[in-house]
């Protein structure tokens, strides 16, 4: 095999350009390499100053609260509630309220029936004999013919039969059981 002078510097220009070909792909991995390797220290980056301000915003609050506190103590002495401060029923509720005023309505009072009292006829006129809070006029006063007379007969049965469904305490626990 002759090799010849232009054969050989052939061959070495080949060769330089394969080594310069692979130190290139060489320095290429590292460049993305080290891009990589900034690209997560950037986001730890992040991450630190989002746990910094989360950390700076729970000492704010922290602090505040320590100042609330003092200042409550100092200025205005509030204090959590105690159980002496709850009510024990509706009678405690109702004598809370403010003295009726001259022209004030009547106060509300809860319906109670202990089964005592005789049962008396349905004479369907129960919810016709109220008296509307606003204008001061009877329902009475208002005939009504036609479907709402049915309409309000059914209310009048239904308002007899409420102490009865009132009075009965229906557990949803018992009946799965």
């Amino acid at each position: 095999m002759n090799l010849t002078r232009d054969r050989v510097y052939s061959i070495g220009w080949a060769t330089i350009l394969l080594v310069c070909f692979v130190l290139t792909v060489a320095l290429t991995l590292r460049v993305n390499a080290v891009k990589s390797q900034v690209h997560q220290a950037d986001k730890r980056i992040v991450a630190v100053q989002q746990d910094i301000a989360f950390l700076e915003t729970e000492f704010q609050t922290r602090s505040n609260q320590q100042q609330l506190k003092l200042l409550n103590d100092v200025e205005f002495g509030y204090a959590a509630p105690t159980a002496e401060q709850y009510l024990e029923g509706e009678r405690q509720l109702l004598a809370l309220g403010k003295a009726v005023g001259p022209n004030a309505p009547a106060p509300l009072l809860y319906a109670h029936d202990d089964g005592t009292a005789a049962p008396e006829k349905d004479t369907g006129n129960s919810l016709l004999a109220m008296v509307s809070p606003v204008t001061g006029a009877s329902a009475a006063a208002a005939t009504v013919n036609g479907p709402e007379a049915a309409e309000r007969r059914k209310l009048a049965r239904d308002a007899a039969n409420l102490s009865q469904r009132l009075a009965r305490i229906e557990l949803p626990q018992a009946s799965q059981q």
